[in-house]
């Protein structure tokens, strides 16, 4: 072997070796140091159970919830990882524990979200009557367990405890999940509009953020809700005449969130010129879930609206009774769960969270883009 293949081939190794011990040296990057989570069953990761959740489902705590990922219940409302979830890989965090695991490493962030709450206090249920409105917990609930969790922070807002609030909100994400679903459910049954529900679900979502954003937090993602009028709950629970849209989703429930979502985004958009310091991202969920309902097979899937754990047979599997729901004795689970969108008649499979989730980190359903969130971030750091 001539002198300048030895050599050639000792330099390459000494390449490798170097690269390598930068890589175990350096570990991913994260743009974030911790994220304090806040939502309803869809990024709920254990903070209810069976006997806390909400009354239909109240078979979260054994398999088959879980059974993709985690191979046991964690108390998720999914056969595997959330949306939050992912968004905690692409962060290069660990999952985030639920508030009420006094046991668990908050480091890195917190969940507070709740299976089953609401946005509009349940006061207002019992007041109207509802029969649906079983969890007590609401977001200005988990507001006042954040504030419980930074009690010893010693912060109350950025302008008369800074310091603090700094501390508190330094390397912070705070993520509001979709939220104010359930708010439109309880009202079957009682004489409250849908209008009503949407003017007082997004007044208290947006007293909620503007605490926070008066607290501190600087970078904020808010998802909207869902296109819930393709979820097999609402086909359940609307007449069989009821009116589909062209996806093939209940109109009436589709439209009911899209207008909630826009009149969101319009008390999103008065907080960013209030807040013009703070970054607000809102998720666009409702136009990302009908864009896969629309496109199912182009993301791998096989069943829309057919629930993969449940029973009943027919176009969706789904009765809405805890006698009947997912979990319950004598229901079942698909084979291939990764094939259905629906995992128990309400809340999605593993396989949908996964191609939701990529769509939002990768930009194409959230204004301003989460990527650009990411460069603001990093170019803060500079």
């Amino acid at each position: 072997m001539s002198s300048f293949l030895n050599f050639f081939l000792l330099t390459l190794f000494i390449s490798i070796f170097l690269l390598s011990t930068v890589s175990l040296a350096t570990p991913n990057p994260r743009p974030f140091k911790k994220v304090y989570v806040f939502g309803d069953s869809y990024t709920d990761t254990g903070n209810t159970n069976d006997s806390t959740g909400p009354a239909v489902f109240r078979h979260v705590s054994a398999l088959p919830y879980g059974r993709t990922f985690f191979r046991r219940s964690t108390n998720r409302y999914s056969d595997g990882r959330l949306f939050i979830d992912f968004v905690a890989e692409s962060l290069n965090l660990p999952y985030f524990p639920p508030y009420l695991n006094k046991t668990a490493d908050t480091t890195h962030g917190v969940n507070f979200a709740v299976g089953g709450c609401t946005t509009i206090p349940i006061s207002f249920y019992i007041k109207n009557n509802s029969t649906l409105a079983a969890v007590p917990q609401s977001l200005p609930t988990q507001l006042t367990w954040f504030k419980d969790h930074i009690k010893g922070s010693g912060c109350k807002d950025i302008v008369s405890t800074p310091a603090q609030c700094r501390a508190v909100f330094d390397g912070a994400l705070v993520w509001i999940g979709e939220i104010s679903a359930n708010d439109y459910t309880n009202i079957y049954g009682t004489n409250v509009s849908s209008k009503t529900i949407q003017k007082l679900a997004v007044m208290y979502q947006t007293k909620v953020l503007k605490e926070l954003l008066k607290m501190g937090a600087k970078y904020v993602v808010v998802q909207g809700l869902p296109a819930t009028g393709c979820f097999p709950l609402s086909f359940a629970l609307v007449s069989p005449t009821a009116e589909l849209d062209d996806v093939g989703c209940v109109a009436m429930k589709n439209k009911e969130s899209y207008d909630h979502n826009m009149a969101l985004q319009a008390k999103l958009h008065h907080l960013r010129t209030e807040f013009p310091s703070a970054m607000i991202v809102y998720g666009d969920d409702w136009h990302a879930y009908r864009e896969v309902y629309a496109n199912a097979a182009k993301y791998g899937f096989v069943e829309r609206f057919k629930t993969c754990c449940g029973s009943g047979g027919g176009a969706y599997n789904f009765v809405p009774s805890p006698l009947r729901t997912c979990g319950a004795p004598g229901t079942s689970s698909c084979k291939h769960p990764s094939r259905f969108m629906s995992w128990d008649g309400l809340h999605v499979t593993e396989g949908l969270n996964r191609v939701l989730s990529k769509m939002f980190l990768d930009g194409a359903f959230s204004q301003p883009s989460f990527p650009h969130l990411l460069t603001k971030v990093a170019e803060s750091r500079v």
